[in-house]
């Protein structure tokens, strides 16, 4: 199961791998466990799963403003023993689901861990089944994800300008309390989560956008950090331009090393000494010709975010990528939609299983708000092309739903330098991953967190993909559940092999 940190493109934003929809509840009972001091009141809601409902503060300076439902959920393996204690996890996003990640509980986690610690998702505030936040319809998503994903001249820029208005209009419409949905506001909700599962400290798994909540979390609580794990790490001191830079950067090396690869399978559809300029002519081709799925026409921007999916996996996504590569030459747009639909979170009927990617907008708007203007973001435009020719040019206009958005809440605009004070001392050490060629979150981020985290440990994998553990590393592996099982945390920083 994947998790991510989105590539922002434009007034829109990539969404992140979708999970399965929630099941239907059963009847079968949760397995008993000693040393349960939750004071949730849990329902059964499927096999070895119980659900709940966590209240928190819309606003923890003005609670007056009345709570946030927040929706939680854990597995119990049913051959627990020796319990340690409650594990929460989130896939990252932001805007993804944390109640079906958890929901994958047993396909993430090695069978040495569930049967040590109940597992707990939940939703933060603004995602899924907890308080959304809701912004454009499912026919909306469409036009939006098929519109032109980069302003070439000044009437497309101007155009950019007006979607993006319009788009923040909308979420101002349709949510109420849009300023409190930030992940700093998740990161006290994650508090107010663990005082619930009546657990002393927080024991806590971070993939991706979700190391953003628990650095939040530890900065805010450093008491109670229990045994903490942040892998794929976001650095928590960088702008918003310099996210989208070096991530642009980050996926178009992911993306020369998929052309590298393909050269040597045996199915590869890209000539012979194929550059990743090869890409930016067929996202220009597909520009002015879009594909065909029946009378659906995949254009530049669904092929772009096609692209983009592939590359956070090699194992699969790749092999995917070389497909729908294969069958675009034919003007057949079937696997570039599946890989953008996949990825935006669009299901075969044309409805979006939820609202990521509303909420993948607004909390990172929230969370690294702009100090550019719009005419300064259009300026840098041609430093993304020069960096990242590929994918520099579809994410530099990024900042301005953050500008527009602020203008919306009334919220000032600040310096880049947000986070600038390390994290001197958790009560225990915090392990973060870091994975060399990751795209969405780029190696050089685990290095800053490290540095940021005053006595962390850091896990260099070396290898490709998005994300360590669980992606063919033993030597990742095993020092993971080492520290979650026994609180043995490697005495120095380790370096492992995918």
């Amino acid at each position: 199961m994947g998790s991510a940190k989105k590539l922002l493109i434009a007034v829109i934003a990539i969404g992140a791998l979708a999970l399965t929809s929630c099941s239907t509840p059963s009847k079968q009972t949760f397995p008993d466990a000693t040393n349960d001091a939750s004071t949730l009141d849990w329902q059964n809601c499927n096999d070895n799963f119980q659900c709940a409902t966590l209240k928190t503060p819309i606003d923890y300076t003005d609670e007056s403003l009345g709570e946030f439902d927040i929706a939680v959920i854990r597995y119990r393996d049913p051959g627990q023993h020796d319990r340690i204690g409650s594990l929460v996890i989130n896939p990252g996003g932001p805007g993804v689901s944390g109640i079906e990640y958890a929901r994958s509980a047993q396909y993430i986690l090695s069978p040495d861990v569930l049967e040590r610690y109940d597992i707990v998702g939940f939703d933060p505030r603004g995602i899924s089944q907890s308080t959304p936040i809701h912004c454009l319809s499912d026919a909306e998503q469409d036009v939006i994800f098929a519109s032109d994903p980069k302003p070439d001249n000044d009437a497309e820029y101007a155009q950019a300008l007006i979607d993006t208005q319009s788009f923040i209009d909308k979420c101002v419409a349709k949510t109420p309390n849009l300023a409190h949905f930030s992940t700093e506001d998740a990161a006290r909700d994650m508090e107010l989560l663990r005082q619930a599962l009546g657990e002393e400290k927080l024991n806590y798994m971070g993939f991706s956008y979700g190391t953003y909540l628990g650095t939040l979390y530890a900065q805010a609580f450093p008491n109670k950090v229990g045994r903490f794990v942040l892998d794929g790490a976001v650095d928590p001191s960088i702008s918003i331009e310099q996210q989208s830079l070096v991530q642009a950067v980050a996926f178009d090396k992911a993306l020369a090393h998929f052309i590298t690869d393909c050269a040597q399978q045996k199915n590869c559809p890209l000539p012979p000494n194929a550059t990743p300029a090869y890409f930016t002519e067929l996202f220009n081709k597909v520009s002015s010709q879009p594909l065909n799925v029946g009378d659906r026409k995949i254009t530049e921007g669904l092929v772009v975010s096609g692209t983009a999916s592939a590359l956070y996996d090699d194992a699969s996504g790749w092999p995917q990528l070389r497909t729908a590569i294969s069958q675009a030459l034919q003007g057949d747009g079937s696997g570039f939609a599946k890989l953008a639909d996949a990825y935006n979170g669009r299901n075969t009927d044309g409805r979006y299983s939820d609202n990521q990617n509303d909420a993948n907008i607004i909390i990172d708007c929230l969370d690294w708000q702009e100090n550019r203007s719009n005419d300064s973001i259009r300026a840098s435009a041609a430093k993304f092309l020069k960096a990242a020719p590929v994918f520099g040019p579809y994410v530099a206009y990024s900042g301005i739903t953050c500008n527009f958005l602020n203008q919306a809440i009334g919220h000032t605009q600040i310096t880049s330098d947000q986070n600038t004070v390390q994290i001197q001392k958790t009560a225990t050490p915090i392990l973060i991953i870091g994975t060399t060629q990751d795209p969405a979150t780029p190696y050089a981020w685990a290095k800053a967190l490290n540095n940021y985290i005053v006595g962390s440990r850091l896990i260099t994998m070396k290898g490709e993909g998005h994300t360590g553990y669980g992606r063919g590393s033993a030597c990742t592996d095993d020092a993971v559940d080492a520290y979650l099982l026994t609180g043995t945390i490697p005495t120095k920083n380790l370096t492992c092999t995918q």
